[in-house]
This record gives structure tokens, C-alpha cells and sequence, in this order.
């Protein structure tokens, strides 16, 4: 009778085991298909976020290229036009051109009452007035239809280094829109005598920024004008 009872617990404590291996190797499973399903979701969604981010990227270099045939040409002295310039150049997605004299100017060059500085000279001699630029050569300029022209005002005209790049161009078929910065004096006729140094494009009226503008300021001025090819 032992020896049977004996048995029969062995018995029964195997089925166990076996009951267990196999409640076990179930919850292996499910586990094992719970992780693929897991990882083939994860999978979706990356492949997802990877095409939500691709067109993305399109859609910002649409944005950057908006304004590829508009550049902003411009000449500053002390920085405001340069401001100015890029104000606009960020709100079109303008290309951005900087007349830049061979030989700049210094602080010292700039002082209007001091009558023995470059632009004192520059200005009672006219012959001095021809600067040398570092280059007149726009990129791709044949491309482009509207063109912004950037200078301070000296003497109540366009600063003299602006008129060595407009010569050097040809504006034929594109519409120009001077700009320019001054703390006090209005633009007077100098987009007028810039289109006279040229002799060719469609000069608009253009605009006068004070010096130290706002971002926002050269915004609202942009908004009345239509660039559209």
C-alpha cells in the first residue's frame, strides 16, 4: 500500500511538472509575440515620424527657395542698412549681395566734420568718388526680377560706393527697389540719380528706414509690396 501511495505521488507530482513546463512555455509565447508586436509597432511609427520629417524638410527648403529671384544688394557703413538688409532678406528668403569697397572705411573715414576724412574728400572732390569694390558680380544675376539697393544717406544722395555697383550692372527687365537708413534726411532723389547711373531697369520710389529700425517696422513696410513673379 506504500509502495503504491509512493507511486501515485510521483505520479501526480510529474503531471505537475509537466502542467507547468507547458503553462510556462504558453507565457513564453504570448510574451515572445507581445515583444513583436511591440517592436513592429515601434518600427511603424518610426518609419512614420521618418516621412513626417521628410516632407517636412521639403517644405523648408520650399520656404528658403521662396525667394530665390529676389536678392538684396547693399552697402553699410556703420551696420544699419546691413540690419535692414537682412530684415528684408529673412522675410522674402532673399539672397543677400554686400558691396563691399576694396578699401573699407573706418570710423575715422566716416566723420562727416572732420573735413580731412575719406568721406569729407570724397565728397568735396568728386573724382574720389569711383570706389574700387571688391566685386560687382552677382551670382545668377540674370535670374533674378525684383532687386533691393541698400545704402545710407550721405549729403542727402546714395553713398558713393553704391553707384560703382549699379554702373556695373545691367537692370534690363528687372524691377528696383532702392532702400535706405539715416537718422534724419530723407531719401531726396537718391534712387533717381541711382537709375540715372545705370540707365536701365524699373526703379520703384523705394523706401527710408531711420537708423536702428525694428525688425517689425521693415515688415509692415514689406507687406504693400507685390513681389509675386
Amino acid at each position: 500500500m506504500k509502495k503504491f501511495i509512493a507511486c501515485f505521488t510521483a505520479a501526480a507530482l510529474i503531471l505537475s511538472l509537466g502542467g507547468c513546463g507547458q503553462q510556462t512555455a504558453e507565457i513564453t509565447t504570448e510574451q515572445v509575440q507581445s515583444t513583436q508586436a511591440d517592436e513592429n509597432t515601434a518600427e511603424e511609427t518610426t518609419a512614420d515620424a521618418a516621412e513626417e520629417s521628410n516632407t517636412t524638410g521639403e517644405e523648408d527648403t520650399a520656404q528658403t527657395n521662396s525667394g530665390s529671384h529676389v536678392p538684396v544688394a547693399y552697402f553699410s557703413a556703420t551696420g544699419n542698412t546691413e540690419a535692414v538688409a537682412g530684415y528684408i532678406a529673412d522675410n522674402l528668403g532673399a539672397d543677400v549681395f554686400e558691396i563691399t569697397p576694396a578699401q573699407p572705411y573706418s570710423m575715422e573715414d566716416l566723420s562727416r566734420t572732420d573735413e580731412n576724412s575719406r568721406v569729407s574728400r570724397e565728397h568735396d572732390d568728386e573724382s574720389l568718388r569711383d570706389v574700387e569694390l571688391v566685386s560687382t558680380t552677382v551670382e545668377n544675376w540674370e535670374d533674378y526680377d525684383t532687386v533691393f539697393i541698400g545704402y545710407p544717406i550721405w549729403w542727402g544722395i546714395a553713398a558713393w560706393p553704391v553707384d560703382s555697383f549699379v554702373a556695373a550692372n545691367d537692370f534690363t527687365g528687372k524691377t528696383v527697389i532702392p532702400f535706405c537708413t539715416s537718422s534724419s534726411s530723407d531719401m531726396g532723389e537718391s534712387g533717381e540719380l541711382l537709375a540715372e547711373t545705370t540707365g536701365t531697369g524699373d526703379w520703384l520710389e523705394g523706401e527710408r528706414f531711420r537708423s536702428a529700425v525694428d525688425e517689425a517696422d521693415v515688415t509692415d513696410r514689406l507687406e504693400g509690396l507685390d513681389l509675386s513673379e
